[in-house]
């Protein structure tokens, strides 16, 4: 066995190995991550864990007050309060966990730099971290629904789930991508925030989707509207908590449960386009940090 056999033995190119599946078999280096961004994120705070119910707090009164009652849409919209926050978390979880993921390999260039694990451990452990705030905005959403007579059955419970595990995928997918693009080229970071900036008006969260079809139509225009897998999710949610509580008088959007299955076929996709970009990527990450 020659000398370059001894030194090559044991080691495998960085980006080579299990990716993914294999960041998953490590739940306690994901546990160390989240207990380090939880850690570093709240460092100083007197409120702590409390601002993940302050900021989508004054989140839901400025629109609720900007659209609801100013712009009247609480007229429009039965129990138009349930109806924003189901929208609201949504977004909530999508934004902050598509933000923190892009920015995971950059903001942890020590830790890349000195030893290897799977980096995807990063991002998803962003992801970990914005559900840790999500479950909490949840909790009161569905305290909220109670009040408003909420008495949800199986398949708006199902509906609910559905919708999670979709926009999860698809933000996760979507975390690799810009979190490995990120390292290479920073514009990455701005779009994102740009994404997030837009993301409000461009599913139906601060309205009706019955205003999209009066505007549109329920043809093409419709199709592409439907072809962002955060509307239908928030759909789902919408048929989760706002359609079971009392005085409303439910209407599905057109193709709903077939935009549903488009929008897992397409978070599936872009998880899968996010982890081979990430595996491209990975073994210049330390060089270009």
């Amino acid at each position: 066995m020659t000398a370059t056999t001894l030194s090559q033995e044991g080691f495998s190119r960085p980006g080579s190995g299990g990716g993914l599946i294999n960041a998953l078999k490590n739940p306690f280096l994901l546990k160390l991550l989240v207990r380090k961004e939880l850690r570093v994120r709240y460092r100083g705070s007197v409120l702590g864990m409390l601002w993940s119910y302050v900021k989508p707090g004054v989140q839901f009164l400025v629109f609720y007050f900007a659209v609801g009652v100013f712009m009247r849409m609480n007229q429009a919209v039965e129990n138009f309060a349930v109806y924003l926050f189901s929208g609201i978390v949504v977004v909530n979880f999508f934004s902050e966990a598509f933000r923190n993921a892009t920015k995971a390999i950059v903001d942890n260039s020590p830790l890349v730099k000195k030893i290897y694990l799977p980096r995807e451990l990063f991002c998803i452990s962003s992801l970990w971290v914005a559900a840790i705030h999500f479950f909490p905005q949840v909790v009161v959403l569905m305290l909220g629904a109670l009040i408003m007579g909420w008495r949800p059955g199986p398949l708006n419970i199902l509906a609910g789930l559905a919708g999670f595990v979709i926009i999860a995928v698809f933000v996760l997918g979507l975390g690799l991508l810009f979190g490995a693009v990120n390292v290479i080229l920073r514009d990455a970071e701005n779009l994102v925030d740009l994404i997030n900036m837009v993301i409000s008006w461009t599913s139906p969260i601060l309205y009706h989707w019955d205003f999209v079809v009066r505007a549109i139509g329920s043809g093409t225009m419709w199709t592409i509207y439907q072809l962002n897998p955060i509307t239908p999710v928030v759909e789902l949610f919408h048929y989760c908590f706002w359609a079971p509580t009392s005085d409303v008088t439910y209407a599905m959007p057109p193709g709903m449960i077939k935009f549903s299955l488009t929008a897992a076929g397409i978070s599936a996709l872009t998880l899968l386009i996010g982890e081979l970009v990430f595996q491209k990527l990975d073994g210049r990450f330390a060089q270009e940090l």
